[in-house]
């Protein structure tokens, strides 16, 4: 009976052990994918079935689990489930931080990307070429009292900070998921914006 007991405590221990090891690598799986190529497979593969979930429906962690399950029943590559999985992170994350972008900040980094490239790479997944809205809840840049009447100054605080529009069940994450782009990029998608619709 005490053998027993030991070795009980010993499975215990070793499964505590076990447990407290996953964890500690649980912070950084899985690895971080692009959420403006998350936005297009969404588009592509999720919304036919699923129409736009609001992405605080579920927090970060469970939204990893429901993507393992989504691959294998929507039959997704590895990597289109974890670029789904950041676009859903990021539309539910906001920044807590803000730093207002300026239509004239002589310090920022040059852009290297035009307006159109911006549109095509990161926004047009939910935007749609045409600029009318591809998923639920996307504004349509065409209408002439529509989300291009506002001020530069509130479009760029969107753009920066991420927004969700009225009785739309999904938020736009900050930078449209795409974080890699500076005040300069947005400027220029925003020139784009104006210009094309």
């Amino acid at each position: 009976m005490k053998n027993l007991k030991k070795k009980t405590y010993a499975l215990m221990a070793t499964a505590g052990l076990l447990l407290v090891s996953s964890q500690a690598f649980a912070g950084d799986w899985p690895p971080t994918g692009d959420a403006a190529k998350g936005a297009k497979a969404w588009a592509d593969n999720c919304v036919r079935c699923h129409n736009l979930r609001d992405s605080k429906e579920l927090r970060d962690d469970q939204w990893v689990g429901t993507m393992l399950h989504m691959r294998m029943r929507a039959g997704l590559t590895g990597q289109d489930t974890r670029d789904i999985l950041s676009f859903l992170q990021a539309s539910n994350t906001r920044p807590s931080t803000f730093v207002r972008p300026t239509l004239s900040n002589a310090k920022e980094a040059p852009s290297s990307l035009s307006g159109a490239d911006v549109y095509a790479s990161t926004c047009i997944a939910c935007h749609g070429a045409d600029g009318k809205g591809t998923v639920p809840g996307a504004p349509d840049f065409t209408d002439k009292n529509g989300r291009l009447s506002k001020t530069d100054e509130h479009l760029l605080k969107s753009l920066s900070n991420g927004m969700q529009s009225p009785g739309s069940p999904m938020a736009m994450p900050a930078k449209g998921g795409n974080s890699s782009l500076n005040n300069a990029d947005l400027k220029n998608v925003l020139e784009y914006l104006r210009k094309t619709f």
